[in-house]
């Protein structure tokens, strides 16, 4: 406070804190999902209803959201903090996302790159290995867990006495200049190998 003095709380002044959301999730409005901006979404929780007399409004919320197809905000207290949270259906649940005051997020000017000179067909390349890379899910065997697998592999080694994997030296040193296009063009070609095609539209080397 103003002059050096120290106002002390206790735990147990902050979980008297007079907020109404203290002991339950208050809700506050109704949107579509897409207009959240997603770098405000933190990580999601399942909400279960309280006994039998809680299961019917948790139902009845459920279903009125999936009908209405949107997502409602609402106030919560986490960790002795009043948070704005997202909800929305997964399935037979309802999930709980936190959200991020604005405050809490940096303005993306400050790491904006500094204006670049393209070259003709760069951004058609890019656009190419993104027509040749997309995917209907985040499920199949290109988004495995390679942490879990390579963190077990070293745990099999050591059991075994052997010598410890490493890992597999990059492509492109630190420094090392690339051709951008080749690099482009290259991805592209190495994609549609993978899956069993060899041409793509607007696909070219260069300019």
């Amino acid at each position: 406070m103003a002059g050096g003095r120290v106002i002390p709380l206790t735990a147990e002044d902050l979980r008297r804190m007079p907020l109404p959301t203290a002991r339950a999730i208050e809700l506050v409005g109704f949107l579509q999902a897409a207009a959240v901006d997603p770098i405000r979404i933190g990580p999601g929780y399942y909400l279960q209803p309280q006994g039998a007399v809680a299961a019917k409004p948790y139902v009845v919320l459920r279903q009125a959201l999936q009908r209405a197809s949107k997502v409602a905000v609402a106030r919560y207290a986490w960790h002795g903090r009043e948070r704005l949270g997202l909800l929305r259906v997964r399935g037979d649940v309802i999930t709980l996302h936190g959200l991020l005051w604005p405050d809490e997020i940096r303005d993306p000017a400050q790491v904006a790159p500094a204006p670049v000179r393209l070259e003709e067909g760069e951004v058609e390349e890019a656009v190419a290995l993104i027509e040749v890379m997309s995917r209907d899910s985040v499920e199949g065997p290109e988004f495995t867990d390679r942490y879990t697998e390579a963190l077990r592999e070293v745990i099999e080694a050591k059991q075994e006495g052997l010598r410890l994997p490493e890992a597999p030296q990059p492509a492109a040193r630190p420094g090392q200049l690339v051709d951008l296009m080749a690099a482009l063009h290259e991805s592209v070609e190495k994609a549609q190998a993978s899956r069993g095609s060899r041409t793509s539209p607007n696909c070219r080397a260069g300019p």
